[in-house]
């Protein structure tokens, strides 16, 4: 019989100047985020680490700066404030190397606050939804706390650990954080299209969640035997998955299996990968790992940006100087389908913003943050049509990306491009 305590008990473990790391997306584990957060008026100088993280994030309250400090590898939502609001930074790192940051101790863990399945009758749990670089954070961190959740899906792959690796258990019923999504726009469902019909029977997936990914893959029935490779996914895969469109029959690393790094979506999802093993979940050095990806033939990776310039410059980041996301995987996945034999690497996005603003610039905002380079774009989508940037010259490129703006800023761009260089 596991021997638990309270949430109250288990947070007591962190200490003054102590550096946390809360597992990611739809795995953090809320209970223990709020007894972390209720000692509030005893801690001082706590710093607390993670990925975006779905859920609320109390620690994150300016009222409590004197306490915690938020440090986002990715930033959500629910704790982008904490940059204006001084008790917050952001550490720009690709997904594929932030479990090497915990490895070589560059960052040092105090504490990992994570959420796990129900032990099997081996001792053995599961880390369910989310793996990420949360394997480095247990094997490096000075104590590990676990909330023991019967609603988390025991998932295949690396996120196996034995009940014994744990330091502190707290057993917690509650559902798991959904990420539902709604029905892909007008200019959505084009871009879909677009990339869907440049998508080869035989290759193998990178895709994000959000309107744009579940339009493409609405567009990809009548395919046959693509692969799964990705960062994560959601709900969309699933009916694929059900009419063996998504089979992974043709991929390069663990054929037949659908391969991510954490999930995020409906109870759908949820019921669906527990105990599936056509499902693997890895760690984020291996799943983002571009000498990996690469040795999928056909690999092909879908992304989004905020604005891109004339030159093929992605800012997926920020909004100027103002950090809004991060990193992320997108270079690592750009990059890797790029080298992949018959690869194909999409930045996708509609042309504008719902105010009007042309997402194609002449140049990046003041500050704006290159994710991925012009020398690594291939194919930009945007509602008109494709600009295949790969091996063109920058006039090429202003011409091509000039073609996919919307038809009220063309003129305007390659106007302002010209003037701005003289």
């Amino acid at each position: 019989m596991l021997k638990t305590i309270s949430p109250e008990e288990a947070v007591k473990v962190i200490k003054d100047h102590n550096r946390i790391y809360i597992q990611a997306a739809a795995a953090a584990p809320q209970i223990l985020i709020d007894a972390m957060t209720a000692r509030h008026e005893e801690l001082k100088n706590v710093e607390v680490s993670h990925l975006h993280i779905e859920g609320k994030t109390p620690y994150a309250d300016p009222k409590y700066k004197s306490s915690f400090h938020v440090n986002s590898f990715f930033l959500g939502k629910n704790v982008r404030h904490t940059l204006k609001s001084g008790n917050g930074s952001y550490t720009p790192v690709f997904l594929s190397e932030l479990p090497t940051l915990f490895k070589r101790n560059i960052i040092p863990l105090n504490v990992a606050l994570i959420q796990t399945s129900v032990p099997d009758k081996h001792g053995y749990c599961s880390l369910g939804v989310s793996v990420e670089a949360t394997l480095a954070a247990i094997e490096n961190a000075d104590h590990v706390i676990a909330q023991i959740n019967p609603q988390m899906p025991r998932t295949h792959g690396d996120g196996i650990i034995h009940v014994s690796e744990l330091d502190s258990l707290v057993e917690h019923d509650s559902p798991i954080h959904e990420h539902l999504i709604s029905t892909p726009n007008e200019v959505e469902t084009k871009i879909g299209n677009f990339i869907a019909n440049l998508i080869e029977d035989g290759s193998t997936l990178q895709m994000g969640i959000g309107n744009i990914p579940n339009a493409v893959l609405s567009s990809l029935t009548n395919h046959k035997n693509l692969g799964l490779h990705t960062e994560m996914f959601s709900d969309g895969v699933i009916d694929l998955i059900l009419k063996d469109v998504i089979n992974g029959n043709n991929k390069g690393i663990n054929p037949g299996r659908a391969m991510a790094t954490f999930l995020m979506g409906s109870k759908r999802l949820y019921d669906y990968v527990d105990d599936n093993p056509f499902v693997e979940m890895r760690a984020s050095d291996f799943t983002n790992d571009v000498a990996i990806i690469r040795k999928n033939p056909k690999m092909v990776a879908i992304n989004s940006a905020i604005e891109i310039d004339l030159t093929g410059q992605v800012c997926a980041d920020s909004i100027g100087t103002k950090m809004y996301s991060g990193v992320g995987g997108q270079m690592d996945f750009i990059r890797g389908a790029s080298l992949s034999e018959g690869g194909k690497a999409f930045i996708a996005l509609p042309s504008q913003t719902n105010k009007g603003v042309s997402r194609i610039v002449p140049f990046l905002k003041n500050g704006a943050g290159v994710v991925t380079t012009r020398s690594h774009v291939h194919y930009v989508v945007t509602e008109y049509g494709v600009a295949n940037l790969f091996g063109k010259t920058i006039k090429q490129r202003i011409h091509s990306l000039v073609n996919i703006a919307h038809p009220d800023h063309r003129e305007r761009l390659e106007r302002e491009f010209f003037e701005g260089i003289k």
